[in-house]
């Protein structure tokens, strides 16, 4: 018989021995013989799994000099005297921090001269002009390096700023444009919005979030829920033991574990009012021996485009209850999009997560929608970020830390290796029960017969336009995405559209006048 990992009960000296099948069941004896093996101590990964590849720096004094007396001239060309006060060398970008040598001159002059800049300086993309640098009395003129230096996920998780961080939450976002590694505390944050076009680093972002927690945090210490509506994005972390679920892709179970996520809030409001406490860590400091831990949850969304139009209303419900009270329950958000749009990041979602990170983007409008103000259209991509924390009134432009799918598969598999991943039952079957019930009482619309009562409706919408989706039902009727998918489910037993065809749409079978010839027999009891 093993030794058990927990305390023994009280006033056992010794453990029992192990009782033969024929002898007297005792009940006592009987439990100790059923208690569960103890759970695997989370190992820790090495930093060796990761690039430890330390990347030359260029010498670039003489050019960035050539460069800030071609600023001067060409300012001045444009009857803006100013002059080059000190260059700062970045990753990826070099700003020249420059004064204005004249009184009365409005500095918005020098953002609609933007471009002429950038031709003159033969700039290797967009320039970005900061009309005053914080705490200062001059202006930037960001301008991208030739050659962009490489951050990697070890020179931000080595360094000094993240090795005295004290908070289990604290993970690595790059380096800015002096060289300092920036790091941010989801604690503090407490809900975190990234946001970007395909290709600018925002999945790399999400990454190097995860793994910061995997190399700081035990499951003991933080859990996390991921949701991956793209499929592709998270699955290689199904085997971390941080998982409360496996990753959730199916976009109706997103909205299950969101609204498990809002309950879960609420039940941890009333535990912490037994302690008198008003937020976790005050809550945890005050148990008594025995009672369990509440471990922080971070939720992960990789995709909220995807959520947003399979079930807006309950999805943007939950988002929005999280982020207004889940900080103290020690509930905490994580959401990125690649669709930085109006009708996905909505308004009431920005006024609730003030923490915001902008990749690249192709517009202005993209940019106010993600940070309030313009910018994230100048960026370069590969990384590139307006990083804007809560409390902070201007953007700081930062170079993302790079972390390969190497270096994830390594990571990952090392954890595989040493530690066992155990899933939450309680929110296993809470989610089973929530589908459960949902399948009926969430938006089911069905009659006696179990035949949903819009169904008549529905055939009638696809068979005259022709075509056939769950998400044109969803648009069209105003149902949620679990109703529209029964929809089409039924409409495929009757013979009127082609069965599931993988990512190619349905196929309508029949014309209208068809289905104008069978309908009193097609819904004929």
């Amino acid at each position: 018989m093993h030794t058990p990992q927990f305390a023994p009960l009280v006033g056992m000296e010794q453990f029992m021995p192990l009782v033969d099948d024929d002898d007297e069941e005792d009940p006592e004896l009987l439990i100790a013989e059923e208690e569960p093996e103890p759970p695997k101590p989370y190992v820790f990964p090495p930093v060796d799994l990761l690039n430890l590849e330390q990347y030359r720096v260029p010498d670039t004094h003489e050019a960035d000099q050539e460069r800030a007396q071609k600023l001067v001239e060409t300012l001045s060309s444009f009857g803006i005297p100013a002059k080059v006060q000190h260059v700062t060398h970045g990753p990826a970008i070099t700003r020249f921090a420059m004064g204005l040598t004249a009184s009365g001159i409005n500095v918005k002059r020098i953002q609609n001269i933007a471009d002429n800049i950038a031709l003159d300086l033969a700039a290797d993309g967009a320039i970005r002009i900061e009309s005053q640098i914080p705490g200062t009395n001059l202006f930037g003129i960001e301008v991208p390096n030739k050659e962009i230096q490489t951050v990697t996920f070890a020179q931000v998780l080595l360094s000094p700023e993240m090795q005295s961080a004290t908070s289990p939450l604290a993970v690595g976002l790059g380096h800015d444009i002096t060289g300092k590694p920036i790091i941010c505390d989801l604690c503090k944050m407490p809900h975190l919005l990234i946001a970007g076009q395909t290709g600018s680093g925002k999945s790399v972002c999400v990454n190097t979030i995860i793994n910061s927690l995997l190399f700081r945090a035990s499951p003991e210490d933080v859990r996390m829920i991921m949701i991956d509506p793209k499929v592709v994005e998270l699955q290689s972390y199904n085997v971390v033991p941080h998982l409360l679920i496996p990753v959730v892709t199916d976009p109706h179970k997103a909205a299950g574990a969101l609204a498990w996520a809002v309950a879960e809030m609420e039940d941890r409001y009333k535990k912490m009012l037994t302690k008198n406490v008003r937020e976790l860590s005050a809550y945890n400091a005050k148990l008594e021996p025995g009672e369990p831990k509440l471990p922080r949850i971070v939720i992960i969304i990789d995709e909220l485009a995807d959520l947003m139009m399979a079930s807006k209303h309950d999805v943007e419900e939950s988002i929005i209850r999280l982020a207004q009270k889940a900080r103290a329950a020690g509930i905490h958000m994580v959401v990125a999009t690649q669709r930085p749009t109006v009708d996905v990041i909505t308004g009431l979602i920005k006024s609730n997560v003030p923490s915001r990170i902008a990749f690249a983007v192709s517009s202005t409008v993209d940019s106010r929608t993600i940070l309030d103000k313009v910018g994230a259209e100048k960026l370069l991509g590969r990384g590139d970020m307006l990083y804007m924390p809560t409390g902070c009134k201007a953007p700081v432009r930062v170079q993302g830390c790079f972390l390969s799918d190497a270096e994830i598969e390594r990571i990952v598999s090392y954890i595989e290796e040493n530690s066992k991943v155990e899933f939450d039952p309680d929110v296993m079957e809470a989610l089973e029960k929530q589908e459960d019930d949902g399948s009926d009482a969430l938006d089911d619309g069905g009659s006696d017969d179990g035949v949903d009562d819009r169904l008549q409706e529905a055939i009638e919408m696809v068979v005259t336009d022709g075509q056939a989706s769950i998400s044109m039902l969803q648009r069209r009727m105003k149902v949620g995405y679990a109703r529209a998918g029964r929809l089409i489910d039924d409409m495929a037993a009757r013979g009127i559209v082609s069965k599931s065809l993988g990512s190619k749409p349905r196929e309508v079978l029949i014309t209208r006048e068809e289905y104008d010839r069978i309908k009193d027999a097609l819904f004929d009891e």
